[in-house]
């Protein structure tokens, strides 16, 4: 990349009139593989780069972008981009962004086996002995869909005020969807396991293992699973259900955005309002953090695509909502700093307010203990489906892999426990959090046009008191 063409782009964007300008200059290197019921399906392999120019002209915002980094197409792009901002400045809307410390700084992540020098064979392979695993389980598997692959991005920020980024960051990304029949009834699993890093992190994990473990379990619940108790029972969630409790209930409605309605449209509200900051959301246990300087997790990154340093964000601290997820727009209208929660998924979308890497806190129990302070109860280990309002206050998930719980001893396969409840009462009813974190990859989709973009989810597994399950129809 031409790296200059992105200076080029900010200064002549300040020659026009621009009171502001930043350019983000991308590339991206992708290949991805495909096994439907163990057949190979079309493999693709691609590589996108462009360059996208924000501006304020008249307090007014505009974006455009190029797929041709060319000098003469970058000075055409500028010149429309001031022309069209300067037409919409008759909206009498007056953009402000907040003043950040200005960085100039390069960074990568390493890679101990890189993504370009293992071969669509070897990525392949990959996919093909998770195939066998499933197939030597014996168990009848009318449905398997897997998917492996990896992307490559090169970035470089720079703006008028100075800033200066770049960065280089490789992901992998294993996703699976089995269906599997046992006992005249079918169950559907799916998960995904992503990280920022090289070709090791696939071989890494025994994902035969982990597939062949899935089969198994799911045709143990279809076979032997039975119906969850009845009544106010305790609730033991494993970190896959945490993990997508926190990003569902507690995330997504810390999204600053959201609570100005700018998503109300596309991906809803929250119950969070700019005047309700610092109000109680659950027990004073409860702690859940965002946090994209986790290295080698999914959702990594050390600037965002404002040029703003990335740190760490508590949402809820002490069961109280804390922090709310910022760019510069939404800080500025709240009279805070930006926390550098800008994110776009291509140089071609405007960078707005996303999650990175969301999770519950540990607490010093081992989940063991938390099993044994129950009476009468369900363990929810991981999960099949669920769902949540546009306001992210009720919601319902479904177990998948799920035991009962019978005076501090897990007894019988419970069959599809399903909890339907409100954020606030969730959070309330937890009172004990354990220590065994484990984080899950996840493609979070937002805006229009959709921006699926990569994070963690995850945290400890924790104990709800006086739960209510529901029937699962």
């Amino acid at each position: 990349m031409d790296l200059g063409l992105a200076d080029f782009a900010v200064d002549y964007a300040i020659k026009l009139g621009a009171s502001y300008a930043d350019a983000r200059m991308e590339s991206t290197s992708n290949s991805g593989f495909l096994l439907r019921n163990g057949v190979p399906q079309i493999s693709g392999f691609d590589r996108v780069t462009g360059l996208g120019l924000r501006v304020i002209v008249n307090n007014t915002l505009g974006f455009v972008s190029i797929n041709q980094i060319e000098k003469e197409k970058v000075r055409t792009l500028v010149e429309r981009g001031m022309k069209v901002t300067k037409n919409a400045a008759r909206i009498k809307e007056e953009i402000k962004l907040s003043d950040e410390e200005v960085h100039e700084d390069k960074y990568e992540v390493k890679q101990k086996i890189n993504l370009e020098d293992a071969s669509p064979a070897e990525k392949l392979s990959v996919l093909l002995e998770i195939e066998k695993a499933v197939e030597s389980s014996g168990i009848k598997v009318p449905g398997s869909y897997l998917s492996l692959s990896d992307f490559t991005t090169q970035k470089y920020f720079v703006n008028s005020y100075g800033a200066k980024i770049e960065s280089k960051i490789p992901r992998t990304d294993y996703f699976f969807f089995l269906t599997v029949k046992e006992n005249g009834k079918s169950g559907q699993r799916y998960w995904q396991y992503g990280a920022a890093g090289g070709f090791e992190t696939i071989l890494d994990k025994d994902f035969p293992g982990l597939m062949l473990n899935e089969v198994k379990t799911t045709a143990k619940m279809l076979k032997d699973g039975v119906k969850p108790p009845k009544g106010k029972i305790d609730l033991v969630v494993g970190p896959q259900v945490t993990g997508i409790m926190v990003h569902e209930s507690a995330g997504h409605p810390h999204e600053a955005d959201r609570i100005f309605g700018r998503e109300a449209a596309q991906a809803g509200e929250s119950y969070l309002t700019k005047d309700n900051l610092g109000s109680a959301i659950g027990n004073e246990i409860v702690n859940i953090s965002d946090d994209p300087t986790i290295e080698g997790s999914f959702g990594y990154y050390l600037y965002d695509d404002e040029g703003v340093r990335a740190r760490k964000k508590a949402l809820i601290k002490n069961g109280i909502s804390n922090e709310l997820l910022h760019n510069r727009e939404t800080a500025e209208a709240l009279r805070v700093k930006s926390n550098g929660s800008a994110r776009a998924t291509s140089y071609d979308r405007e960078a707005i307010v996303r999650m990175s890497n969301t999770f519950l806190e540990e607490g010093d129990h081992k989940e063991e203990e938390l099993i044994e302070g129950v009476k009468k109860g369900v363990y929810m280990k991981n999960f099949t489906e669920w769902n949540i309002d546009d306001r992210r206050v009720n919601q319902k998930y479904v177990g998948s892999e799920a035991y009962i719980i019978e005076n501090g001893k897990i007894t019988a396969p419970a069959f599809m426990p399903t909890i339907e409840i409100k954020t606030h009462d969730l959070w309330r009813a937890v009172d004990a959090i354990a220590d065994n974190t484990e984080h899950s990859a996840g493609t979070c989709g937002k805006a229009e046009p959709m921006q699926a973009i990569p994070v963690w989810f995850g945290g400890p597994s924790f104990r709800m008191r006086g739960i209510r399950l529901s029937e699962y129809p």
